[in-house]
């Protein structure tokens, strides 16, 4: 196998830890509030904390992969999220807790435009974009694994084992990783001279000379605005999945626990056959209508499907049929997030690392918001039912937004 495709493997398996390590908090949630004796609404400011803090710190990280290298700033921040991830094992009270959950998330920032950087320098032009549906189906393999492991390990030694050996395993990876990858293709021992050639020839790296004036004509740019807009929308729907889900499942639908795995993982099943339909079928719609509505008319119906599908699993009074909707929300919620990320790269062009930061940075407005204001909706209303519904006609409405993106508009930097 080539070089390249084996630093796919090892970004894939980089994915799926994320991803295992990420939603370990949410599969654990229920015992840590009666653990830690917090309320609903505390443990809405803990899930928020980390969405706040992997938000500011995203463009930032990105920026530093640019400048050293994605090497050096990848094995930075698998090594601290491990560490992290170890240290919420360790937490006995809110504020503990807080913190921890805050580091964790301005630790693991920049993951995944870093991860986007190893893609620009390995991989030619014509590749990446199947590269990258790699690597965010490595994402939802990683959320469905993450409940059946997590709840075999609490049910063995107890929640907080979740963490300590979840964060191992980051750490085994990071020291593969720093003993392995080398950032240019030519410092590869073993790589051979042919494939060299075929990546150096195809690449584009990205480069800029004035990374302010990115920033302000990114900023002016209406297309971008919508596109923020759009992607806060998107991640009110994407975070409820992995954050409050399992404990709506169990409080709100009474899932038992000998079930609550399977049901927790299988939003996240249908959510990898989205992520790739839905970037096959943006590709196959755009070759026959143009990119303008290969982009906005999938990125368009699967938002607003996702939308339907979570207020409409509200009304349905079976909990199995009314979690199969549920499940499908985050699959055509997916189906929009590879075309989300393509049409960023569109519009950003040489610069789509910026726009894609932008873009993250606002999706993960949306996460924190959504994270605290459902335990104070929850708290308000006494109704697990009435903040799905919220969230869903939120998503909805990222759905309409698709109408003001336009991907053909691309910015252009004087």
């Amino acid at each position: 196998m080539q070089k390249r495709f084996w630093v796919l493997i090892v970004l894939a398996i980089f994915s799926i830890i994320t991803y295992i390590d990420r939603t370990s908090i949410s599969i654990t949630g229920s015992l840590i509030t009666q653990d830690l004796h917090l309320s609903e609404k505390e443990f809405g400011w803990i899930l928020g904390s980390f969405a706040f803090a992997y938000g500011i710190f995203e463009i930032p990280a990105g920026l530093w992969g640019d400048l050293k290298g994605p090497k050096s700033i990848i094995l930075r921040i698998v090594l601290s999220w491990s560490v992290f991830t170890i240290l919420t094992g360790f937490s006995y009270t809110f504020t503990m807790l807080f913190i921890i959950r805050f580091l964790f998330g301005m630790g693991e920032a920049g993951a995944y435009p870093n991860a986007t950087i190893v893609i620009q320098r390995w991989f030619p032009k014509q590749e990446t974009g199947r590269a990258q549906s790699i690597i965010w189906i490595a994402s939802r393999i990683g959320a469905a694994l993450a409940p059946f492991l997590a709840v075999s390990i609490m049910m063995t030694w107890g929640w907080r084992y979740v963490f300590y050996i979840f964060g191992v395993l980051g750490l085994l990876w990071a020291i593969f990783w720093s003993f392995w990858f080398q950032n240019e293709p030519k410092n590869m021992p073993g790589i051979k001279e042919a494939e060299l050639k075929h990546i150096e020839e195809g690449r584009e790296i990205k480069t800029h000379k004035n990374s302010l004036q990115v920033f302000l004509k990114i900023i002016k740019t209406p297309n971008v605005w919508a596109l923020m807009g759009m992607y806060h929308c998107l991640l009110y729907g994407a975070y409820f999945y992995l954050s409050w889900m399992p404990k709506y499942l169990k409080n709100g639908k009474h899932i038992d626990d000998a079930h609550i795995a399977f049901l927790a993982s299988l939003p996240f099943i249908l959510g990898t056959i989205g992520c790739f339909c839905g970037g096959f079928l943006s590709d196959f719609i755009a070759k026959k209508k143009g990119l303008k509505w290969g982009r906005r008319s999938v990125g368009m119906f699967g938002l607003i499907m996702s939308g339907c599908c979570m207020v409409g699993s509200t009304l349905i009074v079976d909990p199995t049929s009314s979690i199969i909707v549920l499940a499908f929300g985050l699959a055509f919620k997916d189906f929009t997030l590879p075309v989300s990320w393509a049409t960023s790269a569109d519009i950003g062009g040489q610069n789509s690392g910026a726009v894609a930061g932008a873009m993250g940075m606002a999706g993960q407005l949306g996460s924190t918001i959504m994270s605290i204001a459902f335990g104070y909706i929850l708290t308000a209303t006494g109704s697990w039912d009435i903040p799905v519904r919220i969230i869903g006609i939120i998503v909805i409405c990222g759905g309409f937004i698709w109408l003001k993106i336009d991907p053909t508009k691309k910015i252009v930097f004087e």
